[in-house]
């Protein structure tokens, strides 16, 4: 059901780019994404904590880290370093795990997710500056960002008991609509995202080099995970999706805001394109073993 409901929104996403409203529904759709509904997973999720989800925003926030000083050290190129290391775990990552996992990865998928946006909050805008950004600047960002505000009202919210709340049906049924909505947003955009970009063939073929570095870097981090830290045994598929995907979408804004270039908008098409194939090469494997 997951992945019929992400290949409708993407259909539907790639119509919808056609008509004049999508001028207007992509940048709506990302934003309640954003600002809204992952929100709103995060805090039922921190609410109703479950184990391991410290433990797994840590190695989504570490394995960043990696990637981009690895990137970085053999490239000495901080925006492509960026693209390496900053992926798009807002509105491709949880559509792309709820179809190959089920809805009962999302706790998971939000505590990976969170470790990604912190990093990418404190990175992000660090990699594409020329002028360096002052530590309380930084800090400030952190904290007005959307998963950060999420921690703080779960964190209220078990400070208050909600946890203990015996009748939880409408927040069940938020949740729900929350992580259905997530889902649908995410791959409605990447449809419209996707219908009108242009991607040149050398584009693709240099992403497509990246990913399998990007994989093998992904297989050698699971696999240290998985020896050495028991409570992220269970989810080491869900973690392994991480090195799958393409990068964020909002460094090519940050870019032009701050370098005036757009340098990056090939890299996360074409990056998208080829994750798309190797997420569905992954969802065919998964099946199969």
């Amino acid at each position: 059901m997951a992945l019929l409901v992400a290949l409708m929104a993407f259909i539907c996403g790639w119509l919808l780019a056609l008509t004049h409203w999508a001028t207007w529904l992509k940048p709506f759709l990302a934003s309640l994404l954003a600002r809204c509904l992952i929100p709103l997973v995060i805090i039922y999720n921190m609410v109703f904590y479950q184990p391991g989800s410290l433990g797994l925003m840590l190695f989504s926030f570490g394995s960043a880290l990696v990637l981009y000083a690895l990137f970085f050290y053999f490239s000495r190129d901080r925006l492509s370093a960026l693209c390496f290391s900053y992926a798009n775990l807002a509105w491709l990552g949880f559509p792309f795990a709820i179809a190959l996992f089920g809805q009962e990865i999302s706790a998971a998928m939000v505590a990976l997710y969170i470790g990604g946006s912190i990093f990418g909050n404190i990175w992000a805008v660090t990699a594409v500056c020329s002028v360096p950004q002052p530590g309380a600047e930084i800090t400030l960002k952190v904290m007005r960002s959307p998963p950060v505000i999420a921690l703080l009202i779960a964190g209220l919210a078990r400070l208050f008991g909600l946890q203990d709340v015996q009748n939880t049906q409408v927040l069940e049924w938020i949740y729900l609509t929350a992580k259905w909505g997530m889902s649908f947003a995410g791959m409605c955009v990447l449809g419209m995202w996707l219908r009108h970009t242009k991607v040149a063939w050398k584009d693709v073929w240099r992403s497509t080099q990246i990913a399998i570095i990007k994989l093998v870097c992904g297989m050698v981090l699971c696999s240290v995970a998985y020896y050495m830290v028991a409570t992220l045994q269970p989810f080491i598929g869900v973690m392994f999706l991480l090195f799958c995907l393409p990068p964020a979408a909002n460094i090519v804004a940050l870019e032009t805001h701050y370098q005036g270039t757009g340098r990056s908008a090939a890299y996360i098409a074409s990056g998208t394109i080829v994750s798309c194939l190797i997420v569905l090469l992954y969802g065919v494997l998964l099946h199969l073993l």
